[in-house]
């Protein structure tokens, strides 16, 4: 038995240490694909004061999540202002025409649900009609909200970064507003880096072609 496991293990095409190679790159794999997974619903926001990250909502308001997804991974909210912030109530963004009234035109339906307003609530923004959410949001300052429970989706909670929320410029809207640098899906930056370092590792190819 043990000559027999020694003859195969000696094949030219299968050796312990192809062995040992395929199955750190199969671990590998698995935790590259496990890291990302626990990205998908983490979402960086740049302002010019530093990086905001959000923790998004999927269970909660699955809809409203989906499309500020979309949104993030079409660059949308490059550029866009903080057109009505109020302090100690909430900082609102997401008009491209910073007037309070834009948006993409397309509108989704509301996803009330039982969690509460608190620090770092990030909400969607509407009109007095109650399914009008489209790509404005605002983000709360205190724990003295609760009269938008339930009538304000809520799809995220700012997990880091709050302090840099709280330095953005007051006004509706302000006379030089503080503005989106970026958005960007954490799993989507995790991919771009890996293959990145991926690509610094790899040995570049001599040209050794002559004339």
């Amino acid at each position: 038995m043990q000559k027999k496991a020694k003859k195969y293990f000696d094949n030219k095409y299968i050796n312990p240490l192809t062995i040992v190679i395929m199955v750190g790159m199969v671990i590998c794999l698995i935790y590259i694909n496990n890291t990302r997974k626990s990205l998908d619903n983490i979402v960086y926001m740049d302002i010019n004061h530093g990086r905001v990250t959000i923790k998004m909502y999927p269970s909660v308001a699955p809809i409203h999540v989906m499309r500020i997804k979309q949104l993030v991974r079409a660059n949308f909210y490059k550029g866009i202002a903080f057109h009505r912030v109020i302090p100690g109530f909430m900082a609102q963004t997401g008009d491209p025409t910073a007037t309070g009234s834009g948006g993409t035109g397309l509108k989704i339906p509301a996803e009330f649900s039982m969690v509460k307003y608190t620090r770092g609530t990030v909400g969607m923004a509407r009109t007095s009609d109650p399914n009008s959410g489209d790509s404005q949001f605002f983000i709360t300052y205190n724990d003295k909200s609760s009269f938008l429970n339930n009538k304000y989706t809520v799809w995220g909670q700012v997990i880091d970064g709050m302090k840099w929320i709280d330095k953005i410029k007051p006004g509706e809207p302000p006379e030089y507003p503080d503005r989106i640098i970026q958005m960007k899906m954490a799993s989507d930056e995790y991919m771009e880096k890996f293959t990145l370092s991926k690509s610094k590792k790899e040995p570049k190819n001599e040209d050794l072609s002559s004339d």
